[in-house]
């Protein structure tokens, strides 16, 4: 069997594991231990082993990542999500599909702060779904929006997606948090313009909500001031360049952790609960990137990436029509993993095939322009039939709404994301005029 022939085995074997639910980590691990064995046996797999998980993990790069999950974990349990969702009702709440609106705002916002779509999804799910049961919303639009609403985590900066990809392409983590920013906004609008057609079409499905005084929404907008202040200093600082990401995120988790405290969100029983958390989370991530890894230096060894990088530029195919392929592949893996292990299992195949293909742009833009279009695919598979790992959040917490409503009322919201993404591809600009401007 050639090593093309084994790479592709490697692959099936590896979705096969995947499909009966083995854990990504160990799943990537089998499959790159053992195929590293077949290609050149185990003593250089044991010496690869020996320094390996340190040189993966010894990156200051990667210390970014555990404090901006901590920012996230202290964010959840300061009251933010329920502030900011006040504060988007009061301004909304008294439109047609205006507690929807708020909800979706609501998700941008704190997902702005959070940078994670399932804790998002979770957090707002709490805060919003009994304000919108008792508009008497439908089931399919007060799920379908929130489900969506939390994909914004993953885009928004901060955004531990951004990172990996950053990390996995040798890109500018700055740079890639500006480029995300206005595509961000642009789903966000999106999603609310969906709002906004589903209740002209259907005026029953968003009752019209009671209407805030001024004084209301003054106080409203007062108690989103720490939660303002908060995004602006840490991206802000980050953007033109007062600290680097791993300062910035450090800045943030002090900031949401005192905020936190400040709320009574925060004591020692519950930060010793966020430093857990945090630990998990990080330490899933990174058995992720070591599994990763090894996958990977299967893949290198087999010289797949290389040939098929080849194959691509030897072929008549259109570049764009490669990446839609690209793209659709992406909305099938979404049904099988998360999207960070989908970032670290087909960014190494990717990336050379894409880099090595003419889309008329220097090769520090095309990994900006093509990290924000993948992670705007990405997290459609979020909400993407039969799994949608957001659905089975937002299902945890609205357990009276049947999953085939939940998948019914995000189909308006993955239309404006193919609109999305076909207006990014079209127009890229739109992904790189922010870095371009503060460069």
């Amino acid at each position: 069997m050639g090593s093309l022939e084994l790479a592709f085995l490697g692959l099936i074997v590896l979705l096969v594991l995947l499909i009966v639910r083995v854990p990504v980590a160990i799943a990537m691990l089998a499959v790159g231990i053992t195929g590293y064995i077949t290609l050149s046996g185990i003593d250089p797999l044991l010496a690869y082993m020996k320094t390996a998980a340190f040189w993966q993990f010894a990156s200051y790069d990667f210390t970014v990542i555990p404090m901006f999950l901590l920012m996230g974990e202290f964010a959840a349990r300061s009251g933010l999500s329920r502030s900011l969702f006040a504060a988007t009702n009061v301004f909304l709440g008294h439109r047609r599909g205006g507690v929807a609106m708020a909800a979706v705002g609501g998700c941008g916002a704190f997902g702005a702060i959070c940078g994670s779509s399932l804790a998002t999804a979770g957090t707002m799910a709490r805060v919003a779904i009994p304000e919108l049961e008792r508009y008497r919303y439908s089931g399919s639009l007060a799920t379908g929006a929130l489900a969506a609403g939390g994909t914004l985590g993953i885009l928004i900066p901060p955004s531990v997606a951004l990172i990996i990809y950053a990390i996995a392409v040798q890109a500018n983590i700055v740079q890639m948090f500006q480029a995300a920013l206005i595509p961000g906004i642009l789903g966000l609008v999106g999603y609310l313009v969906a709002i906004f057609i589903w209740v002209r079409v259907s005026p029953e499905s968003g009752p019209v909500g009671e209407r805030a005084s001024s004084k209301e929404r003054i106080q409203a907008l007062i108690e989103t001031w720490p939660t303002i202040s908060l995004f602006l200093i840490v991206i802000g600082g980050i953007y033109f360049g007062i600290f680097d990401p791993t300062e910035g995120a450090a800045v943030g988790a002090f900031g949401a952790g005192i905020l936190a405290y400040w709320k009574g969100g925060l004591d020692g029983k519950s930060l010793s609960s966020c430093i857990k958390n945090t630990a998990k989370t990080t330490g899933m991530i990174f058995l992720i990137l070591l599994g990763a890894g090894f996958l990977n230096i299967f893949f290198a060894l087999t010289g797949v990436a290389g040939q098929l990088s080849e194959l691509a530029q030897a072929s008549s195919l259109s570049p764009y029509l490669i990446l839609i392929l690209f793209l659709l592949a992406y909305l099938i893996l979404g049904c099988l993993m998360d999207s960070l292990a989908m970032i670290f299992l087909t960014i190494p195949i990717f990336w050379p095939i894409m880099s090595g293909l003419d889309f008329g742009m220097p090769e520090a833009d095309l990994k900006m322009w093509f990290g924000v279009v993948t992670l705007i695919v990405v997290e459609a598979g979020l909400i993407t039939p039969p799994v949608g790992i957001n659905v089975l959040i937002i299902n945890n917490h609205a357990p009276n709404v049947p999953m085939r409503d939940i998948f019914r009322g995000v189909m308006p919201f993955l239309l404006t994301g193919v609109v999305r993404v076909g207006l990014l591809i079209l127009v890229p600009p739109l992904t790189l005029y922010l870095p371009h401007l503060l460069s």
